[in-house]
């Protein structure tokens, strides 16, 4: 697709749209929980630091082109971009924020890929079960440890492997 067409094409109203490296549109529908729940998250990241690396649909680079754009990452402060990315070298925390077509994705594939590669926090929120899934301990197939927390059970301090802490209020966190 041109960059002339791309400026002219209307996207249907509700869908987040990524632009690949191998020249691949993707069109994913984005809630309004998934927004809050992602603005949410990004509002608790401020704690961090005002230039704390934090992004957020933004393309990590992954060795064999398994690249990905979380609805949240946490990379070390002193990360720098190879080119026009960070690499997956760089990532503290992933989270996920499941939607109703991504949960298997999020709860199983991200799972594999995001251990295999050594991410050292994945977060699974989910505004429907009203919960948050904290992976940690990474190996070669997923994670070794994984922790349940409810939506509405106060602060949940989360040890980034650069010895600082994300504390994610799991009150404000919105509900569908």
């Amino acid at each position: 697709m041109s960059v002339d067409a791309i400026v002219r094409t209307v996207f249907p109203e509700g869908y987040t749209v990524f632009f690949g490296a191998d020249e691949k549109v993707i069109m994913t529908p984005q809630s309004e929980e998934h927004s809050s729940t992602i603005r949410s998250m990004q509002i608790d990241t401020l704690a961090l630091g005002r230039h704390a690396k934090v992004t957020s649909d933004v393309y990590l680079d992954f060795p064999a082109d398994e690249n990905s754009a979380p609805d949240l990452a946490i990379l070390r402060e002193d990360a720098r971009k190879d080119g026009k990315r960070y690499s997956f070298e760089d990532v503290l925390l992933i989270c996920e924020v499941v939607s109703v077509s991504s949960a298997r994705k999020d709860y199983d594939d991200c799972t594999a890929k995001y251990g295999r590669y050594g991410i050292p926090v994945y977060l699974v929120v989910d505004p429907y079960a009203q919960e948050v899934v904290v992976h940690t301990q990474p190996n070669g197939t997923g994670y070794i440890a994984a922790y349940t927390h409810k939506y509405g059970t106060g602060k949940l301090p989360i040890d980034l492997a650069d010895g600082r802490t994300f504390t994610l209020d799991l009150d404000a966190l919105p509900r569908p």
